[in-house]
C-alpha cells in the first residue's frame, strides 16, 4: 500500500453507519470529528438525530419554513 500524502488525508471523507441501532455509531462519529479538529460533523439520523448533545453547537441564525406566523 502506498504511503497517503497530507493533501489525501486533510481530503478524507469518513462515513459511520449500521442498519442496527445501538451499536456506538454516534459515539464513535463524534469522537472520530473531536479528534480530526478541523472537520465537519453531519448527522443524518432520520430517527433521533442526537450528535449535537456531545458538541452543544451554538445557533448562529434560525429560518422558519412554511405559513408566515405573522399573516393572518
Amino acid at each position: 500500500m502506498a504511503d497517503s500524502t497530507e493533501a489525501e488525508i486533510e481530503n478524507m471523507i469518513i462515513a459511520v453507519l449500521s442498519g442496527k441501532g445501538g451499536t456506538g455509531k454516534t459515539l464513535v462519529s463524534v469522537n472520530l470529528a473531536s479528534a480530526a479538529g478541523a472537520s465537519t460533523y453531519i448527522d443524518c439520523d432520520v430517527e433521533e438525530p442526537n450528535g449535537h448533545l456531545f458538541f452543544k453547537p451554538e445557533m448562529c441564525r434560525k429560518k422558519c419554513f412554511g405559513a408566515d406566523p405573522d399573516a393572518g
